[in-house]
């Protein structure tokens, strides 16, 4: 009763993750841990990229925005959280319920477009490296980051004000640890099943069609590789592709259970379990599978950590 007490009526109290566990502090402290080891993960990656002039090629580029994306998503839903935890006042008020809505759907369709199309940059730089230079300029990699922020703006857009049209009923209560889409609308008094149905699809559309290009480019690809001659050549872009493969599985995986399952389907527990694996595991392992697996990031981290070692 008190955390109500001291929430406005239009407030939402989002009763977390760790509401019924036995050991809440054990499990924060884990959460907080990969928060700070996906910062600093996808940071030094951004970082790298971005200073150092033999990463300034568009598959980095492109990568570099999937760090931006992933630092994003993390600080949208983790700090809250965690927050909440600490100072026990769990509410959230119906601006920052829609902010939260938006920014997490935005960075969800803007990392499916980008996924997308960075699959078909290997696809072009192995398949067609001769039109590779010609085709991705400067110019391109700009418009292809650009078109993934926007695609997802505006997806996003049009889903949170379908949600937060909706009215509730008496509970505030929601079962998640941040405002999500599905667990918002088991508060309405409206009838809301159309736009389920909506949700269901759109979510099929919008993973199904990236997560087919993809395994297309990707199929394409290890055909090519398997017709090279080179053994050298051979192995550095099965080396990047499986980074690429690896990241797409983290990422459409968790993403096509959520939203490709009806929403009455999924237990609360592992509906939430899934979305930490989503917004706090994939993005601490992203950067550390495209860095362990990939020489030209180890050589520039290893030239940056000199640099500064010779400035002390």
């Amino acid at each position: 009763m008190g955390q109500e007490n001291k929430s406005t009526i239009t407030d939402f109290i989002l009763l977390g993750l760790f509401s019924d566990s036995q050991h809440p502090h054990f499990l924060v402290a884990i959460v907080l841990l990969i928060l700070i080891t996906a910062i600093t993960g996808n940071s030094i990656l951004a970082l790298l990229i971005w200073s150092d002039v033999h990463l300034h090629t568009p598959m980095y580029f492109l990568l570099s925005q999937l760090s931006l994306m992933d630092l994003t998503l993390i600080s949208t839903t983790i700090p809250k959280m965690a927050a909440d935890f600490f100072s026990g006042h769990r509410s959230i008020s119906s601006i920052g319920c829609g902010v939260q809505i938006f920014l997490y759907l935005m960075l969800g369709v803007a990392e499916c477009v980008l996924l997308t199309l960075m699959a078909f940059d290997r696809y072009l730089a192995i398949c067609n490296p001769l039109r590779y230079t010609v085709f991705m300029t400067p110019k391109v990699c700009v418009q292809m980051a650009v078109s993934s922020w926007l695609g997802g703006i505006l997806i996003s857009l049009i889903h949170t004000i379908c949600v937060m049209h909706f009215s509730t009923c008496d509970s505030r209560k929601i079962h998640h640890f941040f405002c999500e889409v599905m667990a918002l609308l088991k508060l309405s008094c409206e009838d809301t099943s159309n736009y389920e149905k909506v949700v269901l699809v759109s979510g099929t559309m919008f993973l199904l069609i990236p997560f087919g290009l993809i395994v297309t480019s990707y199929t394409l690809v290890f055909l090519t590789v398997l017709s090279m001659n080179s053994h050298k050549g051979k192995n550095k872009a099965l080396a990047t592709c499986s980074s690429h493969l690896s990241v797409v599985s983290l990422y459409f995986g968790p993403a096509m259970i959520i939203y490709m399952t009806p929403g009455s389907s999924l237990p609360a527990e592992v509906d939430q379990h899934l979305f930490v694996f989503d917004v706090l595991i994939t993005p601490m392992l992203n950067p550390l599978i495209y860095s362990l697996r990939n020489k030209e990031v180890l050589r520039a981290l290893r030239k940056l950590l000199r640099r500064r070692l010779m400035v002390k």
